[in-house]
């Protein structure tokens, strides 16, 4: 019987049908050949972080923001094309997140260090507990970790809609260093942990029943969009503790 209880993630890029689809024999997803599209996506991605570091400029972060978010669109419409948008999504965020982090670090130097270390500390963490079944993503807990993630997406959306309008939820703000805005950041970092353990179900489940080969790349897509979200948010806290000294 198969272990895996649903194809359920909390990570909004991968649903329930996300592996319903034809395959060919012997050219399914396999583990090994998402880690290895992983790599090749966090690869273009830090490198072209790292590239676009020292350039930053509001205008290319809104405008990498924005094909970002179109090509991320593309991608789940699209699970066929994955093999040549993840890649181009990759690159792009890495631009984004180049800018980001820059912004960040001439306010606290440093952190930026700090962020990308916590979060690889995270991944790998999480991903020793989830093989050594130290975690098991149950059905129950499976639907928490949605419902959270909703919940968080929710504040998000709210907090976005109030910014067109010269506002804000002051819980978002990276230099609000009250007890309140701390709690909240280190709940959502613990909340996206937790979807990178739905995700490496997700994607053991879609492996197991022998889904395209191109979701091999959805499959890495899926754990880049955890990754971007969970080390954005760390930035976040580290922001708002150094604000605290």
């Amino acid at each position: 019987m198969n272990r895996h209880l649903s194809l359920r993630s909390g990570n909004p890029v991968l649903s329930k049908s996300t592996f319903k689809s034809n395959t060919l024999s012997g050219n399914t997803m396999t583990i090994d050949g998402t880690v290895n599209k992983t790599a090749i996506s966090l690869f273009i991605l830090v490198g072209c972080g790292y590239l676009s570091f020292n350039s930053v400029s509001a205008g290319l972060i809104i405008g990498s923001a924005i094909v970002g978010f179109i090509i991320a669109l593309v991608t789940v419409f699209k699970k066929e094309w994955s093999p040549i948008t993840v890649p181009i999504y990759a690159a792009v965020e890495g631009v984004l997140l180049g800018g980001i982090s820059f912004m960040y670090n001439t306010m606290y130097e440093g952190i930026v260090t700090n962020a990308i270390f916590l979060t690889v500390g995270i991944l790998l963490s999480l991903l020793i507990a989830y093989k050594s079944k130290l975690i098991k993503p149950t059905e129950n807990f499976k639907l928490g970790v949605v419902a959270a993630t909703g919940g968080i997406f929710i504040i998000y959306l709210i907090s976005f809609i109030m910014s067109l309008f010269g506002s804000g939820m002051s819980i978002m703000d990276p230099t609000n260093s009250s007890l309140f805005s701390i709690l909240f950041s280190i709940g959502v970092i613990i909340v996206a942990s937790l979807n990178l353990v739905l995700d490496f179900d997700f994607i053991e489940e879609g492996s197991e029943k022998g889904a395209p080969k191109y979701m091999e790349w959805y499959g890495a897509f899926g754990l880049l969009v955890t990754l971007i979200w969970l080390y954005l948010e760390i930035l976040r806290l580290l922001a708002k503790l150094n604000s605290r000294r």
